[in-house]
């Protein structure tokens, strides 16, 4: 399971390097691709095994359902299959990058089974409205049961 935070800096070329644990978590459970594809207002890695489990969950969606088309449209257009290089690198194509703000300082966010790939200024709004709402969530995971 990917879990932590980890500041890098994507360079002119538009590759980010991978943090140690999430490689040795790739080499040991899965192997070097990731299917990435944009998702609330960052990217999302998926290890190629896992993307292959959403798929089959992704496609039980009803086809007729206005939500799932436009779901479907935008999750799947972006989605690229990516190679981790012999350097721990991966190149972040420009519509991604774009689409993610991803210009220089990123955040590489373990979310369980995928990665989130995060502009570090966006990742730093995202971090204070979850303090902000910390008491309410609180509430609602404690009803949860957790």
């Amino acid at each position: 399971m990917f879990r932590g935070r980890y500041e890098h800096a994507i360079d002119s070329k538009g590759r980010i390097s991978i943090p140690s644990r999430f490689r040795e978590i790739l080499s040991e459970q899965y192997d070097d691709r990731l299917v990435i594809t944009n998702f609330d207002h960052c990217l999302v890695a998926f290890p190629f095994q896992e993307w292959s489990v959403l798929e089959q969950k992704v496609n039980s969606l009803s086809l007729v359902k206005k939500e799932a088309k436009t779901f479907l449209r935008f999750f799947y257009s972006s989605a690229i299959d990516c190679v981790i290089d012999k350097q721990g690198r991966l190149l972040i194509p420009p519509t991604l990058r774009d689409y993610a703000g991803l210009q220089k300082d990123v955040m590489l966010v373990g979310e369980g089974k995928k990665i989130e790939i995060w502009a570090k200024e966006r990742w730093e709004l995202v971090v204070k409205k979850a303090q902000e709402d910390f008491e309410q969530v609180s509430d609602t995971l404690a009803g949860l049961g957790l």
